[in-house]
């Protein structure tokens, strides 16, 4: 047989669950923390399927010492009875079958968050090991799993009067074969396990760490209006309740609940049978569509005389916190990663429904009306003014206006999957990057002072600052509702600044900023924190660099352990750092470290950046109080 040979033998064919070993990526998204999370997810999704179904009402997901986990909940139970096709227990088919479930039956769950039946058997696939305990009909089964595969019969362990109710316990180990990370991250879990709370009324969802004692209980029973105000807190509201609709048109369940308020951001997040779709679909659309609608008709009302004004959906959405919630039997989303609905029959269902029930509102609650319309025509009057500050932000070149605050020293590369742009705080640490760095593909733009805070500031005051049209020309994707990803110039943007307080604050200034106007960057991966050193650490000729104090105790060791020897300068500014020392500490892509900024959870992100950088003290203050005991290091 020649080398370049192609027949029968060189097809393999996977049985069972390999193609899930040999693929995770296909499955869960990756082998990183979020596919790592991502296998709780799709264990506690069964959970709330029964839920959904009516026949569940409590969760309870533990962390355990040995970084596996337990999900527990008091459902039906998986049918552990022999299965009429296969000859084996449905409960062995379940776990070891892909498209194997209850989801694909109407008569099973009417409404279903596992639609392609995938779900706990590719945890298994991923799993060291899985153990699966029943509780049904007075007894306890139980069937072991590694790798994917039984390694026991299903058999009952227990009966009688200490098998109280029916239920499930999925308890699983990450393979580490399989996964680059093994811990699990309360914070996370606990942010996603209080959204699917939210979306659900009533179901209580518990959730235990092992390994610090930390834990949450959630249950909402005004469900989503108490997740619009969670997301309200902190925003000065324009009406105290929320609007709220729940009904059902067509086979489709709608949830919708909308508060308006003074900040210049709009919140709005849509979900698919508790699944967010974090790029939307036609219920969003549909939501959107009804909105502007609605609130045209309710302004020409009031306005007669000004028929030819026309609100748009920019105008209508600024400061609006709204969830959308849609619940049907055969959802299409795209991709096993469900981020966009794609039924077209939602969208006329939610546009209708929001249209009639939200103008009842507005009929019902006239100074509410009046102040969400004065909202809107605010918003309104501004947008001519910053239609034209764009055009001029797109026609302006940062390139032919040396004279602008913050100059930017560009590449010759154009190449943007190459090419990086550093932010860096103050004239003397830009003039030291400019000379460290590499001109072929790493751009420089040294920033004057601290930027402004877009949290609390109106788009048109954005637009004025001359720093921020700086950074918004440089960058060259536009900004807000207009950012277009696929003309930003750099491949990265590289936050620089100094290792102190003052240095956190500008940092934090620039996240916000990114997070409101250029979302898509974050998102993407696209914005990265240097990690200059604090420390030199030099003995004779040998000089070696700490990041923190730990580091600067073990380079101490490393010389020799004598401190009188040894000298030490504690950097206070990237200005102090010779160009080569920057180039090699913190911009040499082959020895530098950087953060690359993620969002694991958008709900959490918002609350959290509306907390720290928005009008309100006493959200600010009581974040402070209750975080106060995790700070490890004041003097950053």
């Amino acid at each position: 047989m020649t080398e370049n040979s192609y027949g029968s033998n060189n097809i393999q064919v996977l049985k069972g669950l390999e193609g899930v070993r040999k693929r995770p990526a296909m499955y869960i998204g990756g082998t990183n923390l979020n596919g790592l999370h991502h296998l709780v997810y799709e264990v506690v999704d069964n959970s709330v399927d029964e839920a959904m179904a009516g026949v569940c009402d409590d969760i309870y997901v533990e962390i355990l010492d040995d970084n596996s986990v337990r999900v527990t909940d008091n459902g039906r139970g998986i049918p552990v009875d022999m299965h009429p096709t296969e000859g084996k227990s449905t409960l062995e088919i379940v776990m070891t079958v892909l498209h194997a479930g209850g989801k694909f039956d109407d008569s099973s769950y009417k409404v279903s968050g596992g639609l392609h039946g995938v779900g706990v058997s590719v945890v298994n696939a991923l799993s060291e090991w899985l153990k699966a305990t029943v509780y049904k009909d007075g007894k306890a089964y139980f069937q072991e799993y590694r790798r994917g595969a039984a390694v026991e019969e299903v058999r009952v362990i227990s009966a009688g009067e200490e098998v109280r109710e029916n239920g499930t316990v999925i308890h699983f180990k990450p393979d580490p074969e399989i996964f680059e990370v093994e811990k699990f991250h309360f914070d996370v879990l606990s942010s996603r396990l209080r959204e699917i709370a939210y979306l659900n009324k009533g179901l209580g969802i518990r959730i235990f760490d092992e390994h610090d004692l930390s834990n949450h209980e959630f249950k909402y029973d005004g469900g989503i209006i108490e997740f619009v105000k969670f997301m309200s807190e902190g925003k000065s509201p324009l009406h105290d309740e929320p609007f709220y609709l729940e009904t059902e048109k067509d086979g489709v369940m709608v949830e919708v609940a909308l508060q308006y308020n003074e900040a210049f951001s709009q919140n709005v997040f849509s979900f698919a049978n508790n699944i967010p779709t974090h790029e939307g679909g036609t219920h969003l659309s549909g939501f959107r569509s009804a909105l502007t609608r609605t609130l045209n008709n309710a302004f020409q009302s009031l306005n007669k005389s000004n028929g030819k004004v026309t609100l748009s959906g920019d105008d209508v959405r600024e400061g609006l916190t709204a969830v959308i919630s849609v619940k049907l039997g055969e959802p299409q989303f795209e991709g096993q990663t469900k981020g966009k609905l794609g039924n077209s029959e939602v969208r006329s269902v939610v546009e209708s429904v929001v249209n009639s029930r939200f103008a009842d509102f507005l009929g019902m609650n006239p100074a509410t009306t009046k102040a969400i319309l004065a909202k809107c025509v605010s918003t309104a009057k501004t947008r001519e003014a910053m239609r034209r500050a764009r055009d001029m932000a797109r026609r302006k070149s940062v390139l032919e206006s040396g004279s602008l605050p913050g100059k930017l020293s560009d590449c010759s590369d154009r190449d943007n999957t190459r090419t990086e742009l550093y932010l860096v705080e103050g004239d003397s640490a830009g003039g030291s990057a400019k000379m460290g760095r590499d001109r072929n593909f790493q751009a420089i733009l040294a920033l004057k002072g601290k930027p402004l805070n877009v949290e609390k500031t109106s788009p048109a005051r954005v637009l004025g600052n001359e720093e921020i049209r700086t950074i918004i020309t440089a960058i060259g994707g536009g900004f807000g509702e207009d950012f277009n990803s696929e003309k930003v110039r750099y491949g990265k943007i590289i936050i620089m600044t100094d290792a102190d307080v003052d240095g956190a604050h500008i940092r934090t200034l620039l996240l916000t900023f990114f997070y409101r106007m250029m979302p898509e960057l974050v998102t993407s991966g696209r914005v990265c924190i240097a990690q200059p050193p604090l420390y030199l650490v030099r003995k004779g000729k040998v000089a070696l660099y700490a990041f923190n104090e730990e580091e600067r105790l073990q380079r101490i060791e490393q010389l020799g352990g004598d401190a009188s020897k040894i000298y030490i300068q504690r950097y206070k500014g990237l200005g102090e750092m010779n160009p080569d020392q920057l180039w090699e500490t913190t911009m040499d892509p082959e020895s530098r470290m950087t953060l690359q900024v993620t969002i694991e959870d958008a709900v959490e992100a918002d609350h959290l950046i509306t907390t720290l950088m928005g009008e309100q003290v006493e959200p600010r203050r009581k974040f402070i109080e209750d975080n106060a005991a995790k700070v490890k290091n004041l003097d950053i």
